[in-house]
């Protein structure tokens, strides 16, 4: 018997056709809706709810409802109950805005999300914020919206998926096994990301990477035939990619088949390319940019909702559509097979088994406090000279074996940056369980890719570049903040001191930019035993990513005390004190350093009395209870310079009104480095300058 809204559409057609009589209860109860229904009904909550709160893209989620529907009821392994469960398959909404897609589907199937949440899409503190943001909506996987990210952050998961498979699986044991789907559009294609992470995907190989593609050619500007007229099918398979051209997104049958087809496909990842209409069922606003970034409006949405036979009115959605879409006792029975099998590999493979388990935690290994301090210590007493890049493997050396999850890798400047460490072991086609990834000269999808690692779980990914190439893959540590992901960020040539790279290479307003970024931590230090308890922090961070920033060129061994060297953990500290109440205090970080040791030995070698203030972590530092700050910078000493080889403006925060920077805040120039600082004014005799130039204008004490 046909549906109630086949019948409607069908009178659209012919107003001859009349409803039957309902049949019974017991009848009612066993109708399931169609597939196109089901479509339908995601089409409804996205245009109800963008309309509702006068926000939104209404456009793209209509467009994909068929093809979202088939993936997510026929293929998508997973538990509502427990978002969490660690084997459920990965979906990815890389082209965000259509975030009403996300939403429709988690709510209908089972998820904490309800209808009022629905109705709330867009407002002020709700779990159905404009787009997906991981840990605030259960069920979804990252945050997206900055196009093309989404699928790098697919690309990260892939990877860590078959490495940990590659690990930990044994033969009639799989327990790490499942897929990574990404759902993408036109925009995510055309950002350069894309590029980076698809070639990379490609070349690993990752067969367990499905993408759908949302091919409507509509972006905000219109149809996207004017500026972008790749051959997406012919591209990706260049990229090493199993590509199934020509799908028709509205036909679920055809939908279903490749999907069959692309999971079958183990040796490359799969692009599906699914041609679709952009708001699809919307008489007046379908396959048009004007439904792309608004609502629809009152008159199109009723014209809509009987183009398509829905008779419902706004957020109401028929028991039969929950009955048909609830994944709750399947996924219960899915998670309670894989803790069934994971038992039995436990009680086959106890040792591997609690590996895994570690793995999965992301855990500290035995008696780390210990470990690392003593090398912290150990790194004072040898008082090495070492640029800080140095320094920085050293602390992986020593870090890196006992961390089972730690992961590294680096834009194409593995040896210069230091990444590598004793026993590590390359990642690539054959061996992907290594933990050393060689990512090309692509910074940015090195970083959105550690974000996917970190999400997926089982890693603690750290990446490395020069600080000058932050900038291209900025975007992917904002990301990583915003979702307060345990991510190491390793940034070498700081500051002029790159030299004769000139000011290309040159990053002068890169720390300051990135100190601003908020839940980013970020260290610059200034010798090996700064860089030891740097790393030391970064690892022991687990609500949010770090920046850790450090020389090519060696920089002096500092002096401290025990006591110093566990402050330096405060972010903040008393390098060099005058052995009184300090008259001027000099506050440096990083190659720095060492100009305020030596101007405050002079000016306290001349009878004045000069504190050393060295602030490796601003953020840290800020994050002391009040009574440490002041001990550090007493707010009394106003006479206070601050010297740091980057931009002046963020320091006077601490120089204060009375204070002075000494900084630069212009582009560098090419030449030996020592001859550069000389150059820009980085030297003693400036720095005692300064503090002397207080002294003259009646700074107070």
């Amino acid at each position: 018997m046909p549906s109630r809204s086949e019948l409607a559409a069908r009178r659209l057609v012919d107003p001859m056709i009349v409803e039957p009589v309902a049949p019974t209860r017991a009848v009612q109860e066993t109708v399931t809706p169609s597939r196109r229904e089901l479509a339908n009904a995601i089409r409804a909550l996205s245009m109800d709810a963008v309309q509702r709160a006068e926000s939104g893209h209404p456009g793209a989620p209509m467009g994909m409802a068929d093809f979202g529907m088939v993936l997510w009821n026929d293929f998508l392994r997973h538990n509502p109950a427990n978002p969490k469960w660690f084997n459920r398959d990965r979906l990815i909404l890389s082209n965000g805005h259509g975030s009403m897609l996300l939403y429709s589907l988690l709510h209908l199937s089972g998820h904490d999300l309800t209808i009022e949440d629905l109705r709330d899409f867009r407002q002020l503190g709700s779990r159905t914020p404009g787009h997906p943001e991981y840990g605030r909506t259960a069920g979804v996987e990252t945050t997206t919206g900055p196009l093309g990210q989404g699928l790098a952050n697919g690309v990260g998961m892939a990877l860590a998926e078959r490495a940990l498979a590659t690990r930990f699986n044994r033969p009639g044991f799989p327990i790490v096994d499942h897929y990574t789907y990404v759902i993408l559009g036109d925009g995510c294609l055309m950002e350069g990301i894309s590029y980076e992470a698809c070639s990379l995907a490609g070349t690993w190989g990752l067969g367990k990477l499905i993408c759908l593609y949302d091919d409507n050619g509509i972006s905000i500007d219109g149809p996207v035939r004017g500026w972008f007229g790749d051959d997406i099918p012919g591209r990706f398979a260049a990229l090493g990619w199993h590509v199934i051209p020509h799908v028709d997104g509205h036909d679920p049958e055809a939908v279903h088949q490749a999907i069959d087809q692309a999971r079958a496909f183990h040796e490359s990842p799969t692009l599906i390319c699914c041609k679709t209409t952009i708001a699809w069922g919307s008489p007046g606003k379908g396959g048009s940019e004007k439904s792309h970034g608004a609502p629809l409006g009152a008159a199109e949405i009723a014209a809509t909702r009987e183009n398509i036979g829905w008779k419902h009115e706004p957020f109401v959605i028929p028991p039969e559509y929950y009955r048909a879409f609830d994944a709750r006792a399947k996924g219960a029975v899915w998670e309670q097979e894989w803790n069934e099998l994971f038992d039995r590999y436990r009680t086959r493979y106890p040792e591997v088994a609690a590996e895994f388990e570690r793995r999965l935690a992301c855990g500290f290994p035995p008696d780390w406090e210990n470990l690392a301090w003593n090398f912290i210590q150990a790194t004072q007493e040898r008082c090495e000279d070492l640029a800080t890049r140095v320094a920085s493997q050293r602390a992986l050396e020593t870090y890196g074996p006992h961390f089972l999850s730690l992961v590294g890798g680096s834009a194409d400047l593995t040896e210069s940056t230091g990444i590598p460490w004793v026993g590590c072991r390359p990642v690539d086609f054959e061996h992907p369980d290594g933990n050393l990834i060689f990512y090309g000269a692509r910074e940015f999808a090195m970083n959105a890719i550690m974000n996917g690692l970190a999400l997926h779980g089982g890693y603690v990914p750290f990446g490395g570049t020069f600080l000058m190439f932050a900038d291209y893959g900025r975007s992917a540590i904002r990301m990583s903040a915003l979702m307060k992901l345990r991510c190491v960020f390793v940034l070498t040539h700081d500051s002029i001191g790159v030299g004769g790279d000139g000011p290309t290479h040159q990053p002068v307003e890169h720390v300051a930019s990135l100190r601003i970024i908020p839940d980013l931590s970020v260290w610059r230090t200034c010798d090996t035993t700064e860089t030891a308890v740097a790393w030391k922090a970064a690892l022991d961070r687990i609500n949010g990513p770090t920046a850790l920033i450090f020389t090519r060129q060696k920089l002096p061994h500092q002096d401290r005390t025990p006591e110093q060297v566990r402050a330096i953990a405060r972010g903040g500290y008393v390098l060099l004190d005058c052995g009184d109440e300090p008259e001027a205090i000099l506050i440096a970080t990083g190659s720095e350093v060492q100009l305020a040791v030596t101007a405050a030995r002079q000016l306290n070698g001349q009878g004045r009395r000069v504190r050393v203030v060295s602030m490796p972590s601003v953020d840290v530092f800020d994050t002391q209870d009040a009574a440490y700050r002041e001990s550090v910078l007493p707010a009394a000493v106003t006479r206070r310079v601050v010297v740091e080889a980057g931009v002046t403006a963020p320091w006077y925060k601490y120089a204060g009104p009375h204070g002075t920077v000494v900084g630069i805040d212009r582009f560098g120039e090419s030449g030996p480095p020592e001859v550069i600082f000389q150059h820009f004014g980085f030297t003693t005799e400036r720095v005692v300058a300064a503090v002397e130039a207080l002294f003259e204008s009646g700074a107070t004490f």
